[in-house]
């Protein structure tokens, strides 16, 4: 199965909640992956926060042009009981 993002929100810290195309939900912390280039950015809190669902690429992204595979996330994710 493809995975795609379906719906995103922003909890707190770097912290999303992330439901996807399977249905499967549940949060991801994403302190730790925002080095390099064009995550360096996102630290800044509220340019983190600034993530859409990118209806085309079906993950999400920010305006500077970083986004993050929805394959990445769903195995980042921790899933809700």
């Amino acid at each position: 199965m493809i995975l795609h993002v379906k719906e995103a929100k922003y909890l707190h810290d770097y912290v999303l909640w992330l439901r996807f195309n399977d249905g499967a939900e549940g949060v991801v912390d994403l302190k730790d992956e925002l080095y390099g280039e064009v995550f360096e950015p996102l630290k800044d809190m509220e340019r983190f926060q600034s993530f859409k669902v990118d209806p085309d690429l079906e993950t999400i992204v920010w305006d500077n042009g970083a986004d993050l595979a929805p394959e990445f996330l769903y195995d980042k994710m921790k899933i809700l009981a």
